[in-house]
C-alpha cells in the first residue's frame, strides 16, 4: 500500500492541522443533504422521486435545481470524503500495524452503528451513520488493498449502478413511508425497527464505489495539497459536474412536469443514468471545492463559518434531523401536507443556515462538536483529549468527523 508510515501513534488532528478544502467541502454539502432529505417528507395527490406533483411554477423550478444539482450527488461526495478520512486515518496509526488499525476502524464503525441506530429509531429513518458505520466494517480491511483493487472495484460498482432498474429513488411513485411520519410513538418504533437494518445494510451498496475512490485520492493526498493535483481535479471538476448536469436532465425535466412521463422501461434506465452520474458529480463538487480553497488562500469570515461547520459535521447533520422531526411528525407539527417544494427548500437552507451561525460561535469559543468529541474518544481513547485543543504546524491533513 503506497502510504508513508509514520514513527509515532497519533490521535486525531487538531483544528489547526485540518486543511480547509475537504472541511469547507463538507460544509457546503450539508446544505445539499438538508435540501435532499427534506422534501421525501412531503405528501401530495401525486408523488414522484420524493416530489409533489401539482405544486406552483416556482415548485417545478426548485423541483428542477434540487433534481439536478442536489439529489444523488451531494451523498457521493461525502462517501469519497468518508474513505479520504480513513485513509489518513491508517497513514497516522500506521505505528499500530495492520491489526491495530483495523481494530481501531471497528471501534469507529460500531459507534457510527450505534449512533445511526438510535438517530433512526428517534429522529430521522433516513439516517446513512449506521450504513458508514457497516461500511466500515468491511472497509477496514479494503484499506490494505492495492490502488488497482480499490480502483477496479470501485469501477464494477459503478458499472453495475448503471444497469436498468426501477428501484431509483429518482422514480419512485411513493408516498412518504409511515416510518418517516408515524402517528403516534408506538407506530414510530415498530415501523423503524423494520426499516432501519434494510437501510443500514442496502446503504454501503451506494456508498462504496465513493468510499474506495475516497481511499484511493487519501493514499495520495490529493484533497490536502491541490497545487499538486491541479490537473486532475481541474478534470474531475469539470467532467464530473457536467456528467451530473447533464445525466440528471431526463429525470429533472421530467419532475418539473417540462417532460411527459415516459414508458415504465425508460425510466428504468433514466432513474439508473441520475444516480450514476450523480457519482462523477460528488466527485467534481469535491475537487471544485478544493481548488476554490486553495485560490482562497486564507480564508474570510464566510468561508471559515462553512468550514467550521463541516468539522462539526455529524452533529450538524443530527441537528438537521431535530428540525425535520419537529416540523413534519404528525403528532407535532405535522407540516408535510402543508409546505411546497420550495417552502421546504426554504427550510432546509434556514436550518442549514443555522447550523453554520452555531458551528461559528463554536469555533470562535474554541469548542468541538460533541459528537465529534465523543467519536474521537471511542475511537482513540480518553489519551487524546489534550490533543483535541493544541495547534500544530502542519496544516494539511483532515480528517472526517
Amino acid at each position: 500500500m503506497s502510504t508513508t508510515p509514520l514513527s509515532d501513534n497519533r490521535g486525531p488532528l487538531a483544528t489547526a492541522e485540518r486543511a480547509l478544502g475537504p472541511d469547507l467541502a463538507r460544509g457546503l454539502m450539508l446544505l445539499f443533504i438538508a435540501l435532499a432529505n427534506s422534501h421525501y417528507f412531503l405528501s401530495g395527490d401525486s408523488v414522484r422521486g420524493g416530489f409533489p406533483m401539482d405544486g406552483s411554477t416556482l415548485d417545478s423550478a426548485v423541483t428542477w435545481c434540487i433534481a439536478t444539482f442536489v439529489d444523488g450527488r451531494a451523498f457521493p461526495m461525502f462517501g469519497l470524503l468518508f474513505g479520504y478520512g480513513v485513509a489518513m486515518i491508517v497513514r497516522r496509526q500506521a505505528a499500530l500495524g495492520a491489526k491495530g488499525v483495523r481494530h481501531l476502524l471497528w471501534r469507529r464503525a460500531v459507534f457510527l452503528i450505534v449512533v445511526g441506530f438510535l438517530h433512526a429509531m428517534l429522529l430521522y429513518v433516513g439516517d446513512i451513520l449506521a450504513a458508514y458505520g457497516v461500511l466500515l466494517l468491511l472497509g477496514a480491511w479494503a484499506v490494505r488493498w492495492k490502488d488497482g483493487w480499490l480502483l477496479g472495484v470501485a469501477a464494477v460498482i459503478f458499472a453495475l449502478g448503471l444497469l436498468p432498474s426501477g428501484d431509483s429513488m429518482s422514480i419512485v411513485t411513493d408516498p412518504p413511508d409511515p416510518s418517516m411520519l408515524p402517528p403516534d410513538l408506538l407506530t414510530m418504533f415498530a415501523d423503524r425497527i423494520v426499516v432501519q437494518p434494510f437501510i443500514m445494510l442496502l446503504g454501503p451498496i451506494g456508498f462504496a464505489c465513493p468510499f474506495l475512490v475516497g481511499l484511493w485520492a487519501g493514499r495520495r493526498r490529493v484533497l490536502e495539497r491541490p497545487e499538486l493535483h491541479r490537473r486532475l481535479l481541474t478534470v474531475t471538476a469539470i467532467v464530473g459536474i457536467t456528467v451530473a448536469v447533464l445525466g440528471a436532465q431526463p429525470v429533472a425535466l421530467m419532475l418539473a412536469g417540462v417532460t411527459d412521463v415516459p414508458s415504465h422501461a425508460t425510466l428504468e434506465v433514466i432513474g439508473p443514468w441520475h444516480d450514476a452520474s450523480g457519482v462523477l458529480g460528488g466527485f467534481g463538487y469535491a475537487a471544485a471545492i478544493t481548488l476554490l480553497a486553495a485560490r482562497l488562500g486564507t480564508p474570510g469570515p464566510i468561508a471559515t463559518a462553512i468550514a467550521a461547520t463541516g468539522q462539526r459535521s455529524m452533529t450538524s447533520y443530527l441537528s438537521q434531523s431535530v428540525v425535520w422531526t419537529v416540523a413534519f411528525t404528525p403528532f407535532l407539527l405535522d407540516l408535510s401536507g402543508s409546505l411546497s417544494v420550495a417552502g421546504t427548500a426554504l427550510l432546509a437552507s434556514i436550518t442549514w443556515l443555522s447550523t453554520v451561525v452555531v458551528a461559528d460561535r463554536m469555533r470562535r469559543a474554541g469548542q468541538r462538536g460533541p459528537f465529534e468529541v465523543l467519536v474521537r474518544r471511542v475511537t482513540y481513547g480518553r489519551r487524546v483529549a489534550p490533543a483535541l485543543r493544541s495547534v500544530r504546524v502542519d496544516q494539511h491533513p483532515p480528517p472526517i468527523g
